[in-house]
């Protein structure tokens, strides 16, 4: 039985109206007696139900897109696809960030963020699949990217091993043979860059491997990247970037060393995002296909409760004028 408010306030010392005043948000709740509150609401696994409290009449039409970095172009460029599309089937979007912090995604796993929407589409990078796995929230979750240990989520991903092999493939059918992968989080528990790791991989076969480490997944450290590789003493024909922000740095990096591209240095990114399309030259890319991942999400939250599905969107490999 699932635990009331007078369990609660039981359970802490504290009145029924103290536990409310604390669900509630109310801020006069002095800070010891909010921390004890808390403290047997997560103890008991007490999870107010706010959209049937607030809306007797049934679903809300609210769901939550929860993003690490809603700045990043690809999340920004997904997120407007969102919208649009639940648009079209009279739903609202709420937009969230996490900036891929643990105790965030955590909070959200377990109903602390979520109780006004009808479902959750979630891209976490944070949180280990043990977590994924002890959710106790009810409210319907779809987990976007590559993930390990997703039992009973449904999650919506494109095939991240078969597109880095194919632009992997692709710089060697151009003929490069030193061939760079950048975008390596040895501390991330995404498996998003695992996947496309082992697709590099894959293609090159028993060919040199020059595999760079970042931070974030940004162009300030692609730019690092890329003269790191420039610097060595056999620095690379070819590089694959594992997100388009990445190769933007790469490809600056280029010119600031007076390179060409792609006659001294080839180059492609992952996401399509709008600004490798004007990029000087334009990016070579794995486009996934934004608005089909956006539909299958939407499609996964107002599907009835069942086994857990792992639905693979399509991409395709854009070539332009980086390689």
């Amino acid at each position: 039985m699932n635990p009331k408010l007078r369990d609660v306030a039981e359970h802490a010392g504290v009145s029924v109206r103290t536990v409310s005043n604390v669900v509630n948000g109310f801020r006069y709740v002095a800070p010891a007696t909010r921390e004890r509150v808390q403290a047997s609401i997560d103890a008991l696994g007490y999870r107010p139900n706010m959209a049937a409290r607030t809306l007797r009449r049934g679903r809300t039409g609210l769901v939550a897109l929860v993003v690490p970095e809603i700045d990043s172009p690809y999340f920004a460029e997904l997120a407007a696809r969102t919208v649009r599309i639940a648009g079209l089937r009279g739903l609202t979007v709420l937009i969230d960030q996490t900036d891929g912090d643990a105790e965030r995604e955590k909070e959200l796993l377990h109903g602390r963020r979520s109780q006004l929407v009808d479902g959750v589409v979630f891209s976490p990078w944070a949180v280990a699949p043990a977590e994924l796995a002890a959710r106790t929230d009810s409210v319907p979750l779809v987990l976007l990217g590559e993930h390990d240990g997703t039992a009973g989520v449904d999650h919506v991903a494109i095939d991240n091993v078969a597109a880095a092999r194919e632009a992997t493939g692709h710089l060697l059918a151009t003929g490069r043979r030193r061939i760079a992968a950048v975008g390596i989080q040895p501390r991330s528990l995404n498996a998003t860059a695992r996947q496309r790791l082992a697709g590099y991989r894959e293609a090159l076969g028993d060919l040199p491997r020059l595999e760079v480490p970042v931070q974030r997944l940004h162009r300030a450290d692609g730019h690092r990247a890329m003269l790191e590789l420039l610097d060595r003493a056999e620095p690379p024909d070819a590089v694959f970037c594992f997100t388009d922000e990445l190769a933007l740095g790469a490809l600056r990096a280029a010119a600031d060393r007076g390179l060409t591209v792609p006659d001294d240095l080839a180059l492609v990114g992952f996401d399509d995002i709008e600004d490798g399309r004007f990029s000087v030259p334009a990016l070579t890319t794995v486009s996934p296909d934004k608005d089909r991942i956006a539909e299958l999400a939407l499609d996964c939250l107002a599907a009835e409760p069942g086994p857990p599905r792992s639905i693979v969107a399509p991409h395709r490999l854009v070539v332009r004028g980086t390689s």
